[in-house]
C-alpha cells in the first residue's frame, strides 16, 4: 500500500502576512499535511502594466499593482515561513510564476521540490 503525501495550498492566502502564513502552517501541520505550498511572482514579469494600472479596490491601494504588491512576500519573509515550516516537519515548497521567481527561490530557499505553475507551463520566454 502507498502512503498519501497531502499538500496544504497556502498559496496567496496569507495575504501578505506573515504571521496570518505562520496560522496557516500550523493548521497544515494539525491537519497532518506533510507539506505547505506558496506562491511566487515578480510582478511585473507576470502582469503587463496595462492591468497592473487597472482600478481595483483593496486594503493595499486603489490599483491591481498595489494589491498585488501587497500580498507578495519578500524572499527574507519566504526564509522565515521555510525554516517555520520546517519546525513543523513540513516540506516547504513554492510554486514560482515566472523565471526571477525561480532563480530568488533557487538561491535563498532550500525547497526539495517545484510545483510549475500553469502561467509558467504557457511561458514562451
Amino acid at each position: 500500500m502507498n502512503n498519501v503525501y497531502v499538500i496544504a495550498e497556502i498559496g496567496i492566502n496569507h495575504n501578505g502576512d506573515v504571521e496570518l502564513a505562520k496560522e496557516l502552517i500550523n493548521m497544515a501541520h494539525n491537519s497532518g499535511c506533510n507539506a505547505v505550498k506558496f506562491q511566487k511572482r515578480d510582478i511585473d514579469s507576470v502582469y503587463s502594466k496595462e492591468e497592473l494600472d487597472t482600478p481595483r479596490e483593496s486594503p493595499f491601494g486603489t490599483t491591481t499593482r498595489e494589491q498585488k504588491e501587497g500580498i507578495e512576500l519578500s524572499i527574507e519573509e519566504y526564509k522565515e515561513l521555510e525554516s517555520y515550516s520546517q519546525s513543523k516537519g513540513l516540506a516547504f515548497i513554492v510554486s514560482c510564476w515566472d523565471s526571477i521567481s525561480l532563480d530568488l527561490v533557487e538561491e535563498h530557499l532550500d525547497v526539495k521540490y517545484h510545483k510549475i505553475a500553469s502561467a509558467m507551463a504557457t511561458d514562451k520566454g
